[in-house]
């Protein structure tokens, strides 16, 4: 099974960037492929002779941000490389002194002057860099497609994005310029822990259901990040650690298996594409939206 990092899983990217190279200066840039590269593929927009300062984050996506080390050891001249992992990206940073063997899927690979290396690979070519002079540029263009965070949206914010469509919920979740930051397996277990029907349309979720759904997602998405993540197939954090969190899903990829709560059969159907797998019990679409919020999950 073949699935994207939703943003438990770049999250703890992220993490583990922050502890082992953010404070690194880049010694030099060796690219592999000159294509997975959007903008300018030159070393020196690829932050080389810069030094990482920090690791930024909006839903699946991250950027990590350089520096210039100028007169006295002040920095300026910030500029940013964006990632997106796609289906089987990762970056894996390899400490001064680990073995390292780059293979065919190695495309970029960043020579920290401490010995370390950051390399990205991804061995169907679905995820890529973006090179930035700057954050602002970053958050101008790329990232002002995508809607607010799902780790930070207030409910009223996401009341108002929601009452403005007709999808279903699910869809709508789906919608990274909705919300960034959700896919297919942290959906179906959000909707599982809010008793919402994933065909549910959007327009009609309630202010108390959607206080609901974002106080059930930031606690969901904070344990799957505890737990590292969802490894189904290809996930591994910086380090090359699979995540955690998969063994613990209610309802994923357990189509046909007994509900969690109620012991029936978990259902498949496609929504948006997708497929989507649900309690025809626990999520019943003719539920009052009163019963939804008083059983609590």
């Amino acid at each position: 099974m073949t699935v994207m990092p939703e943003l438990p899983e770049v999250e703890n990217i992220c993490r583990g960037l922050t502890d082992t190279v953010v404070g690194s200066m880049v010694n030099r840039v060796t690219i592999r492929r000159v294509d997975i590269v959007r903008g300018s593929s030159r070393p020196a927009d690829l932050l080389r002779g810069q030094t990482f300062t920090r690791i930024d984050r909006l839903g699946k996506q991250f950027a990590l941000i350089g520096q210039t080390l100028v007169h006295k050891g002040s920095l300026n001249k910030e500029a940013c490389v964006c990632l997106h992992l796609g289906m089987t990206g990762s970056l894996r940073f390899y400490p001064p002194g680990e073995p390292y063997r780059p293979d065919g899927h190695t495309h970029v690979v960043w020579h920290l002057t401490d010995g370390g290396r950051l390399a990205f690979r991804d061995p169907r070519r679905f995820g890529g860099l973006w090179t930035f002079d700057s954050v602002t540029t970053l958050t101008e263009t790329r990232w002002s497609k995508l809607g607010e965070d799902a780790l930070t949206i207030t409910p009223a914010r996401l009341h108002m994005k929601l009452k403005r469509t007709r999808r279903p919920i699910k869809s709508a979740l789906l919608d990274q310029a909705t919300l960034a930051g959700l896919g297919n397996i942290y959906v179906d277990e959000l909707l599982f822990g809010c008793r919402l029907h994933p065909l549910y349309p959007g327009h009609e979720v309630t202010r108390e259901e959607t206080q609901l759904l974002v106080r059930k997602m930031r606690a969901l998405l904070t344990r799957a990040i505890a737990l590292g993540g969802s490894t189904l197939k290809d996930y591994v954090d910086t380090s090359g650690r699979s995540g955690g969190f998969q063994r613990v899903h209610k309802v994923y990829g357990r189509s046909g298996q007994a509900c969690p709560r109620c012991g029936l059969p978990l259902v498949r159907i496609a929504v948006a594409g997708r497929t989507t797998v649900f309690c025809e019990d626990c999520q019943a679409s003719v539920m009052s939206r009163s019963e939804r919020v008083a059983k609590d999950y």
